[in-house]
C-alpha cells in the first residue's frame, strides 16, 4: 500500500549545532519515514555554503539501507558534471545491492554554488550532463562496453563487473527546477522519471532566467519523448516542496515561522547571497507568500490535502509528492508533521481510508432496511 509521499533531504541544517549529530538525524528521519510507510527518501549532494552538510549522499544511502525495510532511497542528485561516469554507474550498482533492489539514481547538472569553486560554468554543467547521462544509463542497465572520449573523462571497452540486483533495471531520474529546458528534453530523450522542484527558493536573483512552471516542465519532456519515439509515465513524477502539518492552520504556521525566517534569510540571503523577498512583501509575511504562491504547503490536514489536490490539478496529475525537509521546525513538531501525513494525509491522497468507511456506512444501511 503506497503512500505517494516521500522525504526529499537536500539536507540542509542550521550552523551552529554539531555537525555530527544533524548527520544522524537524517538517518533517524529515514527510519521514521520508513516505519510511518514512506515510500521514498531523496539525499541530494552539496559542498559549500554551510547548510548541506552531506557531500556524499551515497554513504548515507548505504548507512540507511541497513536501518530501514521497504523504503526507496534515492540520490537526489548526482552532478554528473562533477563525477566520471563509471563511478556514478558503479556506485549506483553498489546501491543496488545493499537495499536490495531499492534504489533510484538521481542526476543533475549540480548546483551553481558547488560549480564555482570546482571551476564549472553553467553551460559547462549542462553540457556534460547531456554527455555523461547515455554512459551511465548504458553502463548501469545496458550489457555494451563503451568507449568514449571527451575533454573531461575517457573509457575504453567499459563494463560493469558487478551485474546490477533489479532485474527490470535501475529506475533514472532527471531533476529539474524549471530553470532549463535541457532537463526536461533529456528525460524525454530517454524515457527517464522526472523530479521537479515546485518552486525555486529564490526567484529575485538578479540576472535568474525565467522559471519554468510545472505543467510548461511536463509538456517539454512529453514532446521530447515523442520526437524521440519514447513514451513518459507521470506515475514517476516526483514533485519537491516543504510540507509543514499541524493540528491547525495556526499552529502550523508558529511551528515553522522562525525556522522558516533563517533558512530564507541566513542560508539563501546571506550565505547564497541572493534576493530572497520581494520589495512589497514585509518580512514578516515571507512565510505566507511562499504558501500562497505554490512554493511551500503549510496548516492542518485539510489545508495540506486541499494543497496537493491544487497541485494534481494545475500539473495536469503527479504521481508522488516529495516532503523538502527544510529543518523549520523542532525534531518533535517535524515527526509530528510526518505522523500527520502518514495517517491522515496519505489515506485521503490514495483512497486508502474509503474502504473501512465504506463498511460502516454498509452496516449503518443494512440496519436501516
Amino acid at each position: 500500500m503506497h503512500s505517494r509521499i516521500g522525504l526529499f533531504l537536500s539536507p540542509v541544517h542550521e550552523t551552529g549545532q554539531d555537525p555530527h549529530l544533524a548527520i544522524r538525524r537524517n538517518l533517524d528521519l529515514v527510519e521514521l519515514a520508513d516505519d510511518l510507510n514512506f515510500d521514498e527518501a531523496w539525499f541530494g549532494e552539496h559542498h559549500t555554503l554551510g547548510w548541506g552538510l552531506v557531500g556524499a549522499p551515497e554513504t548515507m544511502i548505504a548507512a540507511a539501507s541497513q536501518r530501514t525495510s521497504q523504503i526507496k532511497l534515492a540520490h537526489g542528485v548526482v552532478p554528473l558534471s562533477g563525477h566520471h561516469p563509471f563511478h556514478v554507474a558503479s556506485r549506483a550498482v553498489h546501491l543496488d545491492h545493499l537495499t536490495r533492489g531499492r534504489y533510484i539514481l538521481g542526476v543533475g547538472p549540480g548546483v551553481p554554488f558547488d560549480a564555482k569553486m570546482f571551476g564549472l560554468e553553467q553551460p559547462v554543467q549542462r553540457r556534460r550532463l547531456e554527455e555523461a547521462l547515455p554512459t551511465v544509463l548504458e553502463l548501469v542497465n545496458g550489457e555494451g562496453r563503451i568507449n568514449q572520449k571527451t575533454d573531461w573523462f575517457e573509457l575504453n571497452e567499459a563494463k560493469l563487473q558487478l551485474p546490477r540486483f533489479s532485474p527490470q533495471g535501475i529506475e533514472v531520474a532527471v531533476a529539474t527546477s524549471g530553470t532549463s529546458k535541457t532537463s526536461p528534453s533529456l528525460i524525454g530523450q530517454y524515457g527517464l522519471s522526472m523530479t521537479s522542484f515546485a518552486l525555486p527558493f529564490a526567484l529575485l536573483t538578479p540576472g535568474a532566467p525565467a522559471h519554468i512552471n510545472l505543467a510548461h516542465q511536463w509538456k517539454y519532456a512529453e514532446e521530447s519523448a515523442a520526437e524521440h519515439g519514447r513514451t513518459l509515465d507521470r506515475d514517476k513524477w516526483r514533485i519537491a516542496l516543504p510540507v509543514h502539518v499541524a493540528e491547525t492552520r495556526e499552529e502550523a504556521f508558529a511551528d515553522v515561522r522562525e525556522g522558516y525566517d533563517r533558512w530564507l534569510f541566513e542560508y539563501f540571503g546571506k550565505a547564497a547571497g541572493r534576493e530572497v523577498i520581494s520589495p512589497d512583501t514585509p518580512r514578516e509575511r515571507a512565510l505566507e507568500a511562499r504558501v500562497e504562491a505554490g512554493g511551500a504547503l503549510v496548516g492542518s490536514v485539510d489545508d495540506v490535502v486541499s494543497g496537493i489536490e491544487r497541485l494534481q490539478e494545475i500539473t495536469g496529475g503527479f504521481g508522488s509528492l516529495l516532503v523538502y525537509v527544510a529543518d523549520w521546525a523542532s525534531y518533535e513538531r517535524t515527526n509530528r508533521s510526518m505522523e500527520l501525513l502518514a495517517r491522515y494525509v496519505a489515506p485521503r491522497i490514495t483512497g486508502s481510508a474509503a474502504r473501512p468507511q465504506e463498511a460502516v456506512d454498509w452496516a449503518i444501511a443494512s440496519r436501516a432496511k
